[in-house]
C-alpha cells in the first residue's frame, strides 16, 4: 500500500493594525489574494502602533511620522510578517531600509467628506453658521478650512470612527470632516452629508488608496503583490508622495493634492498652506503618467519657488516647539 503525503499549504502573514478600518482593508487584501492565488494560505496578524494608542495629543504634536506603520514595518523586519496593509496616505515617503511598497490598490474616493450633526442637516460647508464647531485631526483640513471660512471654530477631534462619529452626535462637534474612503469601506457612506470639492480642500497624498509594503528582497512575493495593483491608482498616487517627499513633507503637514489621468497624461495639483490660512500656495502641472515621479518633484520645485518652503519651515519650528 502506497501512503500519499499531501505538502502543506504555503503561509504568508499579513500585518495589520487592530482598528476597525484597517481590519476592513485587510481582509480585502486577503480576499483579492486568496481569489488569486487559491493554493496560499493567507494568515492576518494584527499590532497596535503607536498612532493607536496615543489618543489624547493632536497628531501633529506627535511628531513621528511613521506613527501608524512603524509597529508593522519593525516586523516585517523581524520577519514576524511578510507584508502590511496600509492606508497610503498613512505611510511615509520615505521608507526603512530594506522595506519596498509593492503595490497599490484601486483608490476609493479620495476627497474630504463632511458629516453633521442633525440641526445642520440643511447645510453645506460654506452655509454652516459662524462659530459652528468642526472637528478634524488634520492640519491639512484645517489650514485649507481656515483659509476659506475663517468664520467656523476649527477643534481637534481624536479617536476611531465610531467614537468621533458618537461625539458627534452626542453635540461636542456641529460637523466633522473625514475621508470619505474610510466611510464607504465601513459601509458608513451614508453619513457622507457633502463631499468637499477639490476647490475647496484638496486631499492628502495617497488618500483612499491602500500601501501594500514587504521586504525589498523578497522578490517571490512582489511579484506576487503586483496581481492586486491598480496601475492609474499607482501612477497618481507615485506622484503625489514625490511631490510630498520633495517638500519634506510629513503626513501631519498641511500640504494637500489632486491628480487625474487623462489617457496619458497626469495632472497634478498641489497645496502649502500655513496653518492659520493666512499664507498658501497652489499650482498645477501636467505630464506623461509614466514620468509621475518626475511631475512631483517638478510641481515641488515650483511651489517652493512661490513660497512653500518659507510656509513649511514656520510650521515645522512650531511643530517642534510643541506648540
Amino acid at each position: 500500500m502506497t501512503s500519499v503525503v499531501s505538502s502543506a499549504k504555503r503561509t504568508i502573514r499579513i500585518g495589520s493594525r487592530k482598528s476597525q478600518l484597517a481590519l476592513v482593508q485587510t481582509y480585502w487584501v486577503r480576499e483579492q489574494l486568496q481569489n488569486s492565488f487559491p493554493d496560499i494560505n493567507f494568515e492576518v496578524h494584527t499590532m497596535s502602533t503607536q498612532g493607536d494608542k496615543i489618543l489624547d495629543v493632536a497628531l501633529a504634536k506627535i511628531g513621528d511620522k511613521g506613527l501608524f506603520t512603524k509597529e508593522l514595518e519593525v516586523g516585517m523586519l523581524n520577519e514576524e510578517i511578510d507584508f502590511a496593509v496600509h492606508s497610503l496616505k498613512d505611510l511615509p515617503t520615505n521608507l526603512p531600509e530594506g522595506l519596498a511598497l509593492a503595490a497599490i490598490t484601486e483608490r476609493e474616493n479620495p476627497a474630504d467628506a463632511l458629516v453633521v450633526h442633525e440641526k445642520f442637516k440643511d447645510k453645506q460647508i460654506d452655509t454652516l453658521p459662524a462659530g459652528a464647531v468642526v472637528g478634524t485631526s488634520s492640519l491639512r483640513r484645517l489650514a485649507q478650512l481656515r483659509h476659506k471660512f475663517p468664520h467656523l471654530t476649527f477643534k481637534d477631534v481624536r479617536g476611531n470612527l465610531n467614537t468621533r462619529l458618537a461625539k458627534l452626535d452626542a453635540g461636542e462637534y456641529d460637523a466633522l470632516i473625514l475621508a470619505a474612503a474610510g466611510l464607504q469601506r465601513l459601509g458608513m457612506g451614508d453619513r457622507i452629508h457633502q463631499v468637499i470639492p477639490k476647490e475647496v480642500s484638496l486631499h492628502a497624498v495617497g488618500q483612499g488608496a491602500l500601501g501594500i509594503e514587504c521586504r525589498a528582497d523578497d522578490a517571490e512575493l512582489i511579484s506576487l503583490l503586483k496581481a492586486i495593483e491598480h496601475p492609474e491608482t499607482r501612477d497618481r498616487c507615485l506622484a503625489e508622495r514625490s511631490f510630498l517627499r520633495s517638500l519634506e513633507g510629513g503626513c501631519q503637514v498641511p500640504i494637500g493634492v489632486n491628480t487625474e489621468i487623462n489617457g496619458n497624461e497626469l495632472t497634478l495639483t498641489g497645496v502649502v498652506a500655513s496653518v492659520d490660512g493666512q499664507n498658501i500656495v497652489k499650482d498645477t502641472i501636467s505630464g506623461a503618467a509614466s514620468d509621475a515621479e518626475a511631475i512631483g518633484k517638478q510641481l515641488a520645485e515650483r511651489l517652493r519657488e512661490q513660497g512653500a518652503q518659507e510656509i513649511l519651515e514656520v510650521i515645522f519650528a512650531e511643530i517642534q516647539r510643541g506648540s
